[in-house]
This record gives structure tokens, sequence and C-alpha cells, in this order.
């Protein structure tokens, strides 16, 4: 069997994490066997329909490097892709349902609908008004009257399906709604556009989140009626977000950036976001393995290493990977990213390479990178307690003391001797002569120069960056500061 998935997003916002793994999961089933993966628009709601959430979609994938082999932007033999340009075809198997006994005209006005819903639950909505209207009756009416078009369900027995995930799935009869199939202004529903489309698509896999296997026995009572092979079913358990006070719920925007372009806009790489979701509800078998390549992912993905339970988003580890991806990333391309970020950088804009590589290493996010240099630009305030540091018996009484001597060595290195190794072989050669430890040495000359505990970059490097200008003026401040 030829394997053929789909992604069928609605345009109706935007891609959050949940759309983003289910387009990435049937693209790697593809992909693993040599199959294609197709790119479909599920534009039925139109009153929801946001206008340029196709082009978002479409970028999306392309950031997240899910390349669809066909369908909408690529094109294909089995178009078009969009639902909203397939009417003729819905209305076609529509007709078509009516002619096999599955499904019957409604002609119930939209209020007198909700009436008969509200009066009546017994078949979780519609009461069945215009159920058993004669054929002939039904068809002469529906030349003069506006009509939907429902789906007739058994009033007994169960339907039955296999999930590759979850196993038998069993719903009875007796709890199907009679749905609605082909709308008034002839759009179709969901639960009818897609059955039809993935057939006459020849998907062979449909990989969805659960909130869809209450809507599958629907869909297979529809594939039975035309006598058509269902694709096999995959659905994807839920993505839940954690809440300040530990609660999980569904993952929502409550939780924090939920949407692929909102991560990539704090500054997390495509690719990391990309191999992190992969982790949401899969993973490798027989291995710890956590940072893929797409085409590691590829190459491992498989249906038995998805998980039927859900999963929880968590922000630390998605930090945690990125710091990976940054760390592994070439240094010009990692500085032309990084100086997107780091907005106006001042008298920055000529050392700004050295920053980028002390920064490169250290940090999570690329969004950070304006807090982390903010000392760089400005002097931050005086603080006194910086100067105590317990594991390097550092305390303000020792900087008193060092930060003079050091000033004054400062203060005889040529401006063409200020660059980082040479700096720090004039301060090392300082420290032995005056038999102080390193670590406690350089720690109040730090932060003399930064009024900041933890630093990209060491005494040195920060020295390097400032100038031998800046750097005296903030130690012989510092200096004075430490004296009152």
């Amino acid at each position: 069997m030829k394997v053929r998935t789909r992604f069928a997003p609605s345009p109706t916002g935007y891609m959050h994490i949940g759309n983003l793994r289910t387009a990435l999961y049937a693209y790697l089933f593809a992909k693993k066997n040599n199959g294609t993966f197709i790119l479909r628009i599920e534009d039925t709601d139109q009153k929801r329909y946001v206008a340029d959430a196709v082009d978002f979609i479409k970028r999306t994938l392309k950031a997240a490097n899910i390349i669809p082999d066909e369908g909408v932007g690529v094109g294909g033999d089995y178009g078009p892709y969009i639902q909203s340009e397939r009417t003729d075809i819905y209305k076609k198997y529509a007709m078509k349902l009516i002619e096999l006994g599955a499904a019957y005209p409604c002609f119930c006005g939209e209020k007198a609908e909700n009436e008969d819903a509200n009066a009546e639950k017994n078949f979780g909505g519609y009461n069945r008004a215009c159920r058993n209207i004669p054929m002939d009756e039904a068809k002469k009416r529906m030349e003069t009257e506006p009509f939907v078009v429902r789906q007739k369900m058994p009033l007994e027995g169960e339907t039955s399906f296999i999930d590759e995930l979850h196993g038998a799935v069993t719903f009875k009869n007796e709890e199907l709604e009679d749905q609605v199939l082909l709308k008034r202004d002839g759009m179709p529903t969901y639960n009818f556009a897609n059955v039809i489309d993935d057939h006459l698509m020849e998907i062979s896999h449909v990989m969805r989140g659960t909130e869809f296997i209450t809507s599958t026995p629907k869909h297979i009572l529809l594939y039975k009626a035309f006598g058509w092979e269902p694709p096999a079913f995959i659905h994807l358990s839920p993505v839940m977000g954690k809440a300040e006070d530990g609660s999980i719920s569904k993952l929502s925007k409550r939780h924090g950036a939920t949407s692929f372009e909102d991560l990539v806009n704090l500054g997390y790489l495509p690719e990391a976001v990309t191999n992190y979701v992969a982790l949401l509800g899969w993973n490798p078998k027989n291995s710890t393995q956590e940072v893929f390549s797409m085409k590691e992912l590829t190459e491992a993905f498989s249906l038995d290493g998805l998980s039927k339970s859900s999963s929880v988003f968590d922000y630390e580890k998605l930090n945690w990977m990125n710091g990976e991806y940054l760390k592994a990333m070439e240094d010009e391309e990692f500085l032309t990213l990084a100086k997107k970020f780091a907005g106006d950088l001042g008298n920055l804009e000529n050392s700004f390479d050295k920053i980028a590589m002390l920064l490169k290493t250290r940090l999570k996010r690329l969004d950070e990178i304006p807090a982390e240099i903010a000392f760089l630009k400005e002097f931050l305030p005086f603080d006194e307690n910086l100067y105590t540091n317990k594991r390097n018996k550092v305390n303000p009484d020792f900087a008193r003391e060092i930060l003079p001597e050091v000033l004054t060595l400062l203060e005889s290195i040529d401006e063409t001797d200020w660059e980082n190794a040479k700096l720090y072989e004039k301060l090392n050669a300082f420290i032995e002569e005056k038999g102080y430890k390193k670590g406690a040495a350089l720690w109040p000359i730090r932060i003399s120069v930064a009024n900041k505990s933890v630093t990209p970059g060491g005494a040195t490097e920060i020295l390097d960056i400032l100038g031998k200008a800046e750097s005296i003026r903030r130690m012989k401040e510092s200096i004075a500061n430490l004296s009152k």
C-alpha cells in the first residue's frame, strides 16, 4: 500500500503546537515509508476564516522544514486542495448518499432546528423531524425549498473501528446524531468533506487529535455507505500545559507562547522547536537521543513510539534544547541571528562579534540578548554586596585593597595591547607576583567594571570589550564608591 498522509488545517487562526505536531508526525510517517505528504486546506467554516491564515500555515511549515510533496502551493493530481474550491464534488456525493438512503434532505429552518434540538435531546441534537419524509415528496421540496443534507444514522447496534494507537473503539449508534453533511449554502461540514477528500485523495493514514475520536464512527458509517475502504486512523494524545499552581490542562496561551511563530519570535530556533515538538508524545525506541536533525527524526520515527498518554509542554526542556542548537550553530550564522535580537548596539557595534561568541554557549533563547548585554551599554548602579563571594573568600575590604593596584597596572597598558589574551597575561603575572588566588583576584576586577554578579565573559573579556578608557572610568567610579 502506498502511504499517503495529509495535514488539513482550517484557516481560522494561527498554527499552535498541537497543529504543528500533527503535521510533523504525518510528514515523518510519510517520509519514513517513502510516501507522500499532502497539505490540504479545510476552509468550510467561512465565518471564522482568517484572510492570511493559509499563507501563514505555508510559511510555518516551510520554517519548520515540513515540506509538502503535494497540495496547496505545490499542486498534484488530486486537486483542488482547498475545500471551498471543491463544492461541486461534495454536492455530487451528498446527492448520491440520498439516493443510497444513507442521507436525507432536511427542510427545518434554522430557528425551528434550534427549537427542536432544545425540546428533545434523545439523539444528541436534531430530533429527526425530516428523516422519514417520502423520497418523492422530498425530491419535489428540494426543487423549491432550502435544505441541508443530513446523515441517516442507524438507530440501533454499534459502530467500531481500530485506532492504530488506542486499539478497538466502539460507539453505540443510538448516541450518534443525524449530523449535517451539506449546509444550506452548499458548503460541506468538516465531517463530510474530510471523508470525501481523504477517499478521493487516496489518503492511507489519518493522523489527528483525540478530540476527533467521537466523530470517527460517523466517518466510518459514511465510508460504509459509499462502499469505500476507510484509511487507518491514528488519534494523537493532547499536548498539555502546566500552570503556575502546578495544575495541568490543555495547552493554551495562559501557559505561555503556544504558536510556532510566537516561539520563534521569542528567540527559539525553528529546528529546535520542531525537534522538541517531535518528542511531545513520541520517543525513539531503544534510544536516549533527544537532539535530532530532520533526517534523523525521519529515520527513527515509527507509530509504535507514540504514547497514548498526554504530554506536557515543558518550556525549561525547550530552553535546554534550544541552547544546544545555539551552541552547535556556525559562528557567522549565530552572529547574524544574534544581531537581529540585540537591538540598538550603540558603541558596542564594533565589538559585537566578541560579545556574540561569549553569548553563544550561555544563551537559552535569543531574546535574552538585550538583558545580557545591558551592563556593557550602560554602567549599572553600584552595589557593595556584589563584592562578597564566599566561595572565593572575597569581600569589599579585599576589593578596596586590590583594585587601586589593578587600576595602576591597567593605566600603564598601551592601547595596542588592550585585548583579551594580553590583558589576561598581564593580570595573571600581577596576581602571581602578589600571591593572590586567581579566582579571588579576578572577582572584584570583573565586578568593578560590570556591577553585575553573572556576566557573559570573565574580567579580561569584559575589559577588552569595554576598551581602555571606559574600563578605567568604571573602575575609578567603583573604587570611589567603595571608599565612601
